[in-house]
């Protein structure tokens, strides 16, 4: 055989590999989202409803959505592949990265200063109470009922149960609280703590200030007796599995959100100034406090 032709072949078989390779990346006719649930998922979701109109513009893809059941519902959807790109809680994210290598994170909110919420692509975990209660520091509230979030939220259940006993040299919460429950949701255990159902709870800044924001709760009610470190913002992800160019034309969508009068009014909805691009180990702050 002339070396012509063993060139010819070899290119051939390159080219093949190549092809076989790009083939096996996915380019679905529809493009499915979803989120973590919220105080009020479907309100959220109508904030995001420039970006989705921008994604199918910008991808010539049907966008539908999937609504969500509980925090581990979407990491199930993505995992099953029923979804494609999805703002997930960051515990959540290292969850379902760690099931799956090929959820991949492409970046977050940039927060404006809003209350107790700093400003940038980080929130923290803040332990309230009832201003005018006797819960006015850590130790009043031993033998106390406590609500968290969810047992995936990062900073309603994960910071608290993991990084508050060590920084308040405190007992397990369920052995200093006289009860822990769930309340489902960062607004309803702010919700609980006020009507005096809970007498404190774990919440994140951002969304106890969306709870103020909405006229269900007063910032100037409660006591914050406890700030976490600093905790990444939800992160945005997607598949990569999907084809390159789809990935890119979903990352532009997002990156470029603050260049349009439709996006700035999302932006503007939840308190931000812009999106910024994330990488998976952003989120080893969250790995740390889980391997504690």
């Amino acid at each position: 055989m002339s070396w012509m032709r063993r060139m010819f072949i070899a290119a051939l078989a390159l080219w093949a590999g190549s092809a076989l390779s790009q083939g096996k990346c996915e380019d679905p006719r529809v493009l499915k989202f979803s989120l973590v649930p919220t105080q009020d998922t479907v309100r959220e979701l109508t904030y995001y409803k420039p970006i989705l109109d921008q994604l199918q513009k910008n991808t010539g893809k049907r966008i539908e959505f999937y609504m969500p059941t509980s925090y581990s519902s979407v990491v199930e959807a993505l995992l099953g592949k029923w979804v494609d790109v999805a703002v997930l809680g960051p515990e959540s994210y290292v969850i379902a990265r760690k099931q799956e290598p090929t959820i991949e994170v492409f970046g977050t909110y940039s927060r404006l200063k809003n209350g107790i919420q700093e400003a940038g692509p980080g929130y923290k975990s803040v332990l309230i109470t009832k201003k005018g209660s006797r819960f006015t520091d850590v130790a009043s509230l031993k033998g106390a009922v406590l609500a968290l979030v969810d047992p995936a939220s990062t900073s309603g259940a994960l910071v608290p149960e993991h990084v508050f006993p060590k920084a308040t040299n405190t007992p397990a919460l369920k052995d200093y609280f006289s009860r822990v429950v769930f309340s489902g949701g960062h607004d309803l255990g702010a919700i609980a703590v006020m009507e005096g159902k809970a007498d404190a709870a774990f919440v994140a800044s951002h969304r106890f200030m969306e709870t103020v924001n909405a006229g269900k709760v007063k910032q100037e009610d409660f006591n914050y007796l406890w700030f976490s470190p600093l905790i990444p913002q939800d992160p945005f992800v997607l598949r990569n599995t999907l084809c390159e160019d789809v990935k890119k034309k979903i990352i532009d969508t997002f990156m470029a959100v603050d260049k349009t009068e439709d996006g700035r009014k999302y932006l503007a909805n939840v308190k931000s100034e812009k999106v910024v691009r994330m990488s998976d180990s952003d989120y080893n702050v969250v790995r740390d406090v889980q391997r504690r």
